[in-house]
């Protein structure tokens, strides 16, 4: 790349942070723009005066020896821990344990400990939705919902999920539109309950239900404080059809559904109820990353990689070091 390159990433998930720190260790200049309050995407917690719990990724794995690498990083900095959860499937066979021996990491003390960690020392400007893309690399610029203008930069990275990329891509690289236009995201709804009673043998499960797919109780995640917080996330058919319902009515209707698996009969607090709409990727592309050198384009994201954390990662990760390499 040129001499304190100016990128733009657009989004402040793993993916869009993962490369612009991969960037920004390089020595270029980097810009995140991020239409919510703060980064972290998907792997955000929510929070309350006295509780806290996962809203989205619940833990993450990791294969690939980069991730793991970076994965080893977090953990000495504080930032992420092994969860030794007792794990089970519920379903009508009833209740089986999961004894896969698989390595599951969460952020400590919270899943968005490992996207703010990311995101320090880079220029991350909330709030600011971008809506088109213009100009040619070196001068390339970003319209802002606000009818702002921003630029100019050397390169553009778009890092949102794939129903977002499109009209950002359209304009200025159609071929990439066209393979984001064929990935399919499901949404999920996730439901944060406080619940009271005997507590269940296990602290999370794989759940077969026709509401629920998993239900998890956020204080057995290490460095979580507040024991009786469960979250749970709907499988994708009752999302896709109750997707524009009342978050109020889904809360309820979910948390009935936690009191019921978990066996926990006392009550039943809904602490928070949020819809993903682009939660889970169906048949993410092969790619890894989309990168048009000449145009001083890049797109990266989970839904070009894979479908779970350690993908979005890899994605971002890798986008920075084929960006840099093609001296874009």
């Amino acid at each position: 790349m040129h001499e304190r390159t100016h990128v733009a990433v657009i989004g402040a998930g793993l993916a869009g942070l993962a490369c612009a720190r991969r960037l920004r260790e390089a020595g270029n200049q980097v810009a995140v723009l991020e239409k919510s309050r703060g980064p972290g995407g998907r792997m955000t917690t929510a929070r309350g005066p006295d509780w806290q719990a996962d809203l989205g990724a619940q833990y993450f794995t990791a294969r690939h020896p980069e991730f793991i690498a970076a994965v080893e990083d977090w953990r000495r900095q504080g930032v992420a821990a092994l969860w030794d959860g007792r794990l089970v499937r519920l379903g009508i066979a009833g209740v089986t344990a999961v004894d896969d021996d698989r390595q599951r990491w969460v952020g400590g003390p919270r899943m968005s400990a490992v996207t703010r960690n990311l995101a320090q020392e880079l220029d991350v400007l909330p709030e600011t939705r971008i809506t088109g893309i213009a100009g040619e690399p070196g001068g390339l610029r970003l319209q802002t919902a606000a009818g702002k203008e921003a630029g100019a930069f050397h390169a553009v990275v778009v890092a949102v999920p794939p129903a977002q990329a499109i009209p950002l891509l359209e304009p200025i690289a159609p071929e990439f539109a066209k393979r984001a236009a064929g990935v399919m995201m499901r949404p999920c709804w996730s439901v944060v309950v406080r619940l009271s009673g005997e507590t269940p043998e296990f602290d999370a499960a794989f759940v077969e239900d026709d509401t629920l797919r998993w239900l998890a109780r956020d204080g057995s995640k290490p460095g979580r404080k507040e024991a009786s917080v469960w979250v749970a996330h709907a499988v994708g058919p009752f999302s896709e059809a109750r997707l524009e319902d009342d978050a109020g009515v889904i809360g309820q209707e979910m948390a009935g559904r936690v009191q019921a698996m978990t066996g926990m009969a006392g009550g039943a607090e809904v602490l928070r109820c949020h819809r993903w709409r682009y939660s889970q990727c169906v048949a993410p592309l092969q790619d890894g990353y989309l990168l048009a050198p000449q145009q001083g384009l890049g797109v990266c994201g989970d839904w070009c990689h894979g479908s779970r954390v350690e993908d979005a990662w890899l994605s971002g990760h890798q986008l920075a070091s084929a960006l840099m390499d093609a001296g874009v």
